[in-house]
């Protein structure tokens, strides 16, 4: 049975190697790969006399691809072995305390791309060549010289080999798959990159490297790893600014911690943090694995995909009413956050996907925060799944669902789901942005009786005292949610229409209206035709607008936020004076130096303008600055007016 099990890990982990090695093609995550080589060393240490001679634990990385020169590497390329949390940090020191007494480390970002051997010979770049399987590598010198960041000659006429990483950058990957490729990260482009028989193509994908190993430092009198980086650097080796030296664990975790947090500054993808012994004999005398160094280690963040098992398939209703099914997973940790539901969206998405119970599944984070099921491995399935089917009834009040377009709708207007996410909704920082109120503290006041609909958040004051008998409630914090609600009465229009929850009016179309009829008592007022011909209100939006302010119920709850004193009218300042912006659409694109994102915006809503994220046959005008890339492309197939920000600025100055 062990030795089946340990036939299946090796076939496993054996393919795995050559799909993201030599295809550049993973089709296991990095989470599932370093799961299966756990389990497998682990079976290995157990059962000494079942190792296999080709056991992937003996040798690192995959095969080589024929259309490249083979290379062999004097010195070994080993990986590294792996971390995933403190304790394993913890272990990871102690093991070399038990040989070291009193060791220092260097800390490096892990970068995401390809390991890169480069030889010099009398101070000139004569080879370079990947990683390979550790042993033999492919020479991709052809393709090192086309990057900058490769010198192709040093500081000094020596004979030196000095190991790295070549990467693509976060800007240069997304110019490379808005020019119509379809990389699934900078790894694999970078990988792909450097593959190519054709320098041009190479040169064109602006790559760049850093150097990070000096695999013979005693050759040049270097003793510590930290003298070989500064050693490489003087030589005119890109070596990375973030690498830093540390005296103890404490040291090293804070500099894991703040790179956990912070990794989304840097221009390139990292996947981790290398820790390295930084005394060379320390190196030497704690030596190394079949597969790895003893004396280094490399701390994997948690996965952004990862995978996992479909429980089952439930139902939530949402503050339109409208019913979604959510995957309740086995739970998995994703981007350092625990998941175990993940959004399906609507019943057309699980059918094409064919999302089933039972099913093993790819998830990740939207943005990196909201989880969903991104594929099926439908070669895991052995015939228990049990497929989907869309509910007929809502899950809280059980009335009849009603399908409108690609969705299914409760319309019960007394469901108290609908009720209580209309009222999170209300609360939220882009509708009346009343800070303080956590989805379980407005369920709470919900099923007290305290919460009934939006109006009822300007009465809590006069609940003051029964609410801070409430356990987890005192004075300061009851206060401290009694001043949010109060200053939320100063919001401009906008605000409140977006957090009614009028079906189909999202923040754009909030403030278009709002802008248009300037206050409440208009848009009541307005005819259908009246909302209808307001440029970027279409059909559907009108209709609900006006069968929104048609129900009595509705102007009740207005009315009520009327009595508590809560604005009602537009409280931006536009320009009333007809200008070039007026009634005009406008999409933003590359970085601008004069402005950020939000005050471009807010400078042409003042003139009159309006702002979309996409570009379209009814955009007007697109400002494209610096790095813009596929909405500059798309204006331009369009035919659109495309500015600069010189003109942008030119315009602005005559109002």
């Amino acid at each position: 049975m062990i030795e089946k099990r340990i036939d299946e890990l090796i076939k496993i982990i054996n393919k795995a190697n050559y799909d993201y090695y030599t295809l550049d093609k993973p089709t296991i995550t990095d989470q599932e790969y370093d799961r299966y080589m756990q389990e497998l060393e682990r079976l290995e240490n157990e059962n000494p006399t079942l190792k296999r001679e080709d056991s992937p634990t003996v040798r690192v990385g995959g095969q080589i691809i024929d259309a490249f020169k083979k290379v062999t590497h004097e010195i070994p390329m080993l990986s590294l072995g792996n971390v995933f949390n403190e304790s394993e940090i913890i272990n990871f020191d102690e093991r070399v305390k038990k040989v070291v007494k009193d060791p220092k480390y260097v800390c490096e970002l892990k970068i995401d791309g390809l390991s890169v051997s480069l030889l010099y010979k009398k101070g000139k770049l004569v080879r370079a060549a990947t990683r390979g399987d550790g042993v033999t590598g492919e020479d991709i010198t052809h393709n090192a010289k086309t990057i900058k960041s490769i010198p192709l000659s040093i500081n000094k006429d020596i004979d030196i080999e000095v190991r790295g990483e070549i990467y693509m950058s976060k800007k240069s990957f997304e110019k490379l798959n808005a020019s119509g490729e379809n990389f699934a990260n900078p790894r694999n482009a970078a990988a792909g990159s450097v593959r190519q028989l054709d320098s041009k193509v190479a040169a064109s994908r602006k790559l760049d490297c850093f150097i990070y190993h000096l695999p013979d430092p005693e050759d040049y009198d270097i003793y510590t790893h930290e003298d070989a980086l500064r050693f490489m650097k003087e030589l005119g080796f890109n070596t990375n600014p973030n690498n830093k030296k540390v005296n103890d664990l404490k040291e090293m975790l804070d500099y894991i911690n703040y790179w956990t947090l912070n990794r989304p500054t840097l221009p390139y993808e990292i996947d981790g943090i290398v820790i390295k012994v930084n005394d060379i004999h320390d190196q030497q005398r704690l030596g190394f694995t079949a597969r790895s160094p003893k004396w280094a280690t490399a701390y994997k963040f948690p996965a952004t995909e990862v995978l996992t098992k479909v429980k089952n398939i439930i139902f939530t209703v949402g503050r339109t009413g409208q019913v979604t099914p959510s995957a309740d997973l086995e739970p998995v940790r994703v981007m350092g956050s625990v998941i175990s539901r993940a959004t399906l969206h609507n019943e057309d998405y699980v059918v094409s996907k064919d999302i089933r119970v039972g099913d093993v599944v790819a998830i990740k984070k939207a943005g990196d925060v909201i989880p969903e099921v991104v594929r099926v491995l439908e070669e895991r399935r052995d015939g228990t799944e049990k497929k989907f089917e869309m509910t007929k009834n809502c899950p809280i009040c059980h009335s009849s669902l009603v399908k409108k377009e690609a969705a299914y709708y409760c319309v019960n207007p007394h469901c108290d789901a609908k009720k209580q996410e209309k009222l999170i909704h209300f609360t939220s920082r882009k509708a009346m942005n009343i800070i303080g109120f956590g989805d379980r503290i407005i369920e709470d006041f919900y099923n007290l009786g305290y919460l009934k609909d939006d109006a009822d958040f300007y009465n809590l004051k006069n609940h003051k005292q029964k609410l801070m008998e409430l356990e987890g409630f005192g004075e300061k914090s009851i206060d401290n949610l009694l001043e949010e609600i109060e200053k939320s009465k100063n919001n401009s229009l906008e605000r409140l229409l977006f957090g009614l929850s009028i079906r189909y009016v999202g923040e754009k179309t909030a403030d278009i209206l709002a802008r248009n009829f300037k206050n409440i008592d208009n848009l009541i007022k307005a005819s259908y035709e009246e909302v209808n011909s307001i440029k970027d209100i279409g059909d559907v939006i009108a209709k609900s607008v006006t069968e929104y302010f048609n129900d009595e119920d509705n102007i009740r709850l207005i009315n009520k936020l009327k009595d508590y004193k809560v604005n009602m009218s537009y409280l931006k300042e536009v320009n009333t004076n007809e200008t070039f912006f007026t009634d005009k659409t406008f999409v933003l694109t590359g970085s601008l130096e004069n402005f950020t994102r939000d005050e471009a915006k807010i400078r042409i809503e003042s003139l009159g303008g309006i702002c979309t994220g996409s570009v379209s046959k009814k955009t007007d005008v697109v400002i494209a600055g610096a790095e813009a890339g596929s909405k500059l492309k798309k204006a331009t197939d369009l035919g659109i007016t495309v500015w600069t920000e010189e003109q942008f600025l030119n315009e602005l100055s005559k109002y």
